[in-house]
């Protein structure tokens, strides 16, 4: 079972819908004991980063959701604020992020000539895939809904598994081992979203 995350901060219906429209069933929680049991996990995010770290603390998932992640290691996808949490700090809040990923977060800012490129970055964009054997398979010509003013930075190369340019070239996918995120959101993503969500179901 695909289990979603309900930390308060996540298009949580849209992300169940669009598991459905592929065939899949997904359960959305915030009760750690169900999240126990979780096979695959999702966490979304909109909004804040301090508030989406404060929510999870309060609601007593941080315990669950890093043994899940961490020791049994099950497949685990932070989509758009829910991948920037995955690492270390960011540049919109104070408090820590989960850590699993080294990184950090950055707002965006760009040089003068670039003044006409708007914060947040609002629509469409293509994504260029280092790595497509896994998330990215069967995926020609992809491109993806984004809606987000700040991006990640990882520590280290390997973690990075897709960029995509928008005045800079910034992290719009990660992963190491186990544990992916996408800064863009598949569940408004059209057909592009529906495989990428496949291809996370396929994950072992």
């Amino acid at each position: 079972m695909v289990t979603i995350v309900d930390y308060g901060m996540g298009n949580l219906a849209s992300i169940k819908n669009m598991l459905k429209k592929i065939g899949t069933g997904a359960e959305i929680t915030s009760d750690s004991e169900v999240l126990k049991k979780a096979t695959k996990i999702i966490l979304p995010g909109v909004g804040a980063f301090d508030n989406a770290m404060d929510n999870i603390k309060n609601r007593g998932l941080l315990e669950v959701l890093t043994y899940k992640a961490m020791i049994e290691q099950i497949p685990f996808l932070g989509i758009c604020l829910g991948m920037q949490i995955l690492m270390d700090k960011s540049e919109e809040g104070t408090l820590p992020g989960l850590g699993w990923i080294s990184g950090q977060v950055k707002r965006f800012a760009f040089e003068q000539g670039e003044q006409h490129l708007k914060v947040p970055h609002m629509g469409w964009n293509l994504i260029n895939a280092r790595d497509t054997s896994n998330l990215f398979k069967n995926l020609h010509d992809p491109r993806f809904y984004f809606v987000h003013s700040y991006y990640v930075h990882c520590e280290h190369q390997e973690d990075i598994l897709a960029t995509t340019k928008y005045g800079i070239e910034f992290v719009s996918s990660v992963r190491r081992s186990n544990i992916l995120g996408t800064q863009f959101h598949p569940e408004k993503s059209h057909k592009f979203g529906m495989q990428v969500l496949r291809n996370f179901l396929e994950i072992k």
